[in-house]
């Protein structure tokens, strides 16, 4: 505050001796803004302006133009303008003098919206930054449902926002408040609002089951227009300001059993925004009876996804690999997946369930799925092996059943005469198993002495069996034995020389 006298001395020097104001102010020891104000005050009509001229004035009526005709026009875009026509003074000048040019646009004003109890809810997703969850970084996102009337709140926290979620915390929200709003207002979110041209929208099919379910009707707010959800994004600022700075929690569970005893014992214990005098609780407990009757069955708020499933026995879901049964490999299977679990679908039939993994990367298997793989890989080679004995040897068959007559191991059987096969030839072996068929003697023994006892027949010496790796074999070349006629030529050569 100034005294009149330095007021009236400010006026005097600005009026009559034409003082600018920074003179005023360096020699009356004042600072520059009081003598704006003083000048601005005592000054009838009109403002003071300095009589000092400006390089600024030849150029204030393209400014005005410009700024009538296009009043959002930004003041980069003029400076850049005035440049092009010759101006030399600096941006910052400019800008603050395209201020005082610019025409003054009436601030919007807005109506305080009241609303019946048990008549609205809203909702929308918050985004609370990153966690390590599972040796992965992962988004945390909070849902968060307010009741227009008595601002009681929900929340959840997830590490998804997709669909599934989205519905699982209405369901949640519903049954926390024992009711439901007859009408649920939301933002432009994809998992309301699919599209929109104009008034015409249209609704995510989902939420319209969900809402056909609980019989409330979806609104979306209008485009632009926040303050129309103002209470969630109240309520969000609440819970990012009063309950989640400084929060330690094990994992989500533990986070949201901590956010619903905060609700309880903190945010419905507040004053009411709209009612200071009253606290949330209490106006909860007046719109309680206002709210939907909750249907008898809860809405089924899986996730659901289509997944396809490669030659191996895994399906990718949400970054990870879960395995199924073998014999449902190549087809599109359906995935429905909870916080905790995830069920695989292959048309009407279930044919795995995993806790699920919020990690990256991993591969989450039921050991009985791998275990019946081998077991099947185990009996198509013995099934092969079968096939070429078949083929090799007439008596292989009723051998066979004579095996299996006495209660023999088919499988150690098998493996062990496809051996021999590759060791003595179709021709030895058959008459082997002919001879002991013949001798009612299906024995491993049987068919070795018999083999023994051909070869001594015949004068051959032993075979010799060669283990040799897959690799190997398919290297494996004919060697071509050299001619030793040549040596002979040499030799007669040399004979002739001497």
């Amino acid at each position: 505050m100034i005294s009149e006298q330095v007021a009236a001395q400010i006026l005097h020097l600005a009026t009559a001796e034409k003082w600018p104001v920074g003179t005023i102010a360096s020699q009356l020891g004042v600072h520059h803004s009081v003598v704006t104000r003083v000048l601005r005050q005592k000054t009838i009509g009109r403002s003071f302006v300095c009589t000092r001229p400006s390089i600024l004035d030849d150029y204030k009526p393209l400014i005005k133009e410009m700024l009538e005709k296009y009043p959002q026009l930004r003041a980069s875009r003029l400076y850049q303008m005035v440049r092009e026509r010759g101006y030399k003074g600096g941006p910052d000048h400019f800008r603050a003098e395209v201020a005082k040019l610019r025409p003054k646009q009436a601030a919007e004003a807005y109506l305080r919206l009241r609303t019946l109890a048990g008549e609205q809810a809203q909702v929308d997703w918050a985004d609370f930054g990153k966690v390590n969850v599972d040796g992965a970084v992962r988004r945390l996102y909070a849902f968060v449902m307010v009741l227009s009337y008595s601002r009681s709140l929900f929340v959840k926290f997830s590490y998804s926002a997709a669909m599934g979620a989205f519905l699982r915390g209405h369901v949640l929200a519903f049954e926390h408040f024992g009711g439901v709003a007859r009408t649920v207002q939301y933002d432009n979110l994809k998992s309301a609002v699919t599209k929109r041209v104009g008034d015409a929208i249209q609704f995510n099919p989902r939420l319209l089951e969900l809402s056909t379910h609980y019989r409330f009707l979806p609104k979306p707010v209008a485009v632009a227009r926040g303050n129309e959800k103002g209470r969630v994004e109240r309520a969000i600022q609440y819970v990012r300001t009063s309950f989640f700075p400084a929060r330690t929690f094990r994992d989500i569970a533990d986070l949201n059993a901590q956010a619903l005893q905060w609700v309880c014992q903190v945010a419905n214990q507040r004053p009411c925004p709209g009612e200071p005098r009253r606290k949330v609780c209490e106006l909860f407990e007046e719109e309680r009876p206002f709210l939907l009757a909750l249907p008898d069955t809860a809405f089924p708020d899986e996730e659901r996804t289509e997944v396809s499933a490669g030659k191996t026995p895994y399906v990718r879901f949400d970054l990870n690999d879960y395995s199924i049964p073998h014999d449902h490999c190549r087809r599109t299977l359906t995935v429905f997946a909870t916080e905790h679990k995830i069920r695989i679908v292959d048309g009407n039939q279930q044919i795995a369930t995993h806790e699920r993994f919020w990690g990256k990367g991993f591969q989450i298997e039921n050991p009985a799925h791998i275990k019946a793989l081998v077991e099947a890989k185990t009996q198509a080679r013995q099934a092969r092996n079968i096939d070429r004995l078949h083929h090799a040897c007439a008596s292989c068959q009723p051998f066979f059943r004579l095996v299996a007559d006495q209660g023999g191991n088919l499988g150690s059987m098998t493996v062990a005469l496809g051996r021999l096969l590759d060791r003595f030839g179709s021709e030895m072996l058959e008459s082997a198993l002919a001879k002991a068929i013949q001798n009612q003697t299906p024995h491993l023994r049987a068919v070795h002495y018999l083999l023994d006892l051909e070869q001594q027949q015949r004068n051959q010496p032993p075979p010799v069996a060669l283990h040799l790796s897959a690799q190997a074999s398919a290297l494996s070349r004919p060697v071509r034995p050299h001619a030793l006629s040549s040596y002979d030529n040499l030799r007669c050569e040399d004979n002739n020389d001497e």
